[in-house]
């Protein structure tokens, strides 16, 4: 059984900063792809950052410059670093990895974490 676990959400003013962090736990064997995605209130799931295995990070356009996607692949974690933020960045913020895990070490399979609050707003 793999979890994802995310943490750091919260009320933050237009301007503010936010980091928040996700840690993956089971019986993991690797992990490739990690990553952040937010649904907004009446809209559809949108890919916020990701980050490969080897450190390469991509944003979405909405947040380049404001974001930096991080991870600790010894610790199966992965972090996102908000700043600037705006009213429009309000939503669920959700962790999303690639995860192979025992016993069939070599399939990867998305799995997602319960997700996050984040609302910006004075």
């Amino acid at each position: 059984q793999v979890q994802l676990v995310e943490s750091g959400g919260g009320l933050v003013q237009p301007g503010g900063s936010l980091r928040l962090a996700c840690a993956a736990s089971g019986s993991i064997f690797s992990i490739n792809d990690m990553g952040w995605y937010r649904q907004a209130p009446g809209k559809q799931r949108e890919m916020v950052a990701v980050i490969t295995k080897g450190g390469i990070p991509n944003y979405a356009d909405s947040v380049k410059g404001r974001c930096t996607i991080s991870r600790d692949n010894a610790k199966n974690t992965v972090a996102l670093e908000m700043n600037s933020l705006k009213p429009e960045d309000t939503a669920v913020y959700s962790c999303n990895a690639l995860v192979a895990s025992w016993p069939d070490k070599y399939r990867y399979l998305e799995r997602w974490g319960q997700g996050t609050l984040v609302i910006v707003s004075s």
